[in-house]
């Protein structure tokens, strides 16, 4: 038996050296705590009042944005043409990507909230690798499934690299607008009307 002391300090090696295993969560724990964080920064009354949606969004983003893969989100979007990418082109596909999509989803949410509640029905794993939590989001009598693909990455923490609204795949959507481009043209030309429209996007929601 392992005297107390001596068990106490195990314990403290263990979260000091190894935060990772401390830390890691399963699938559905780690959607969650950053979903509950978002509905509050939407309920927050400091957000309610004119000119604040920017700042909201920048919140929403902060909260949101550490539990997806984007580089996994970009290689999936664009399919077998990412050997096509230079590593150039992959980091500057992937950060311009994240952004818009950060614009768009939050900009939606922002503009349809009304109290809606997450319901967590529960877990699949695949492997020890992929897994997909099932959700929905209940508003008065409708219900709206949302299930979030998710990876588990070297580090032990799992990130989401899909979203399934209603059976819809968010890669395999822009999977289809972006490989009518690359079909035609080189992976510049398509992270160039990336951020074409991430700067009107950014024009719009500043006018806001």
């Amino acid at each position: 038996m392992i005297p107390k002391r001596k068990a106490i300090l195990l314990a403290l090696i263990v979260v000091l050296f190894f935060p990772t295993m401390a830390a890691a969560m399963d699938p559905m724990e780690s959607i969650k705590a950053p979903i509950d964080a978002f509905i509050v920064i939407l309920n927050d009354p400091q957000y309610q009042v004119p000119n604040a949606r920017s700042a909201q969004r920048e919140a929403i983003w902060n909260t949101v944005r550490p539990m997806f893969d984007f580089e996994e989100v970009a290689r999936r979007t664009v399919a077998r043409h990412w050997r096509d990418f230079s590593e150039s082109e992959k980091v500057q596909f992937k950060d311009v990507f994240a952004e818009f999509l950060g614009n768009t989803y939050i900009e939606k949410i922002q503009g349809e909230y009304h109290n809606e509640q997450i319901v967590y029905l529960g877990q699949d794993f695949f492997s020890d690798l992929f897994a997909e939590v099932k959700t929905q989001v209940v508003r008065q009598t409708l219900q709206t499934p949302v299930n979030y693909r998710m990876l588990k990455g070297a580090d032990g923490q799992w990130r989401v690299y899909d979203v399934i609204v209603e059976g819809v795949s968010l890669v395999q959507n822009y999977r289809t607008q972006f490989a009518s481009i690359l079909r035609r043209e080189a992976p510049a030309r398509l992270i160039q009307q990336l951020k074409d429209r991430l700067v009107e996007q950014n024009q719009r929601l500043a006018d806001r």
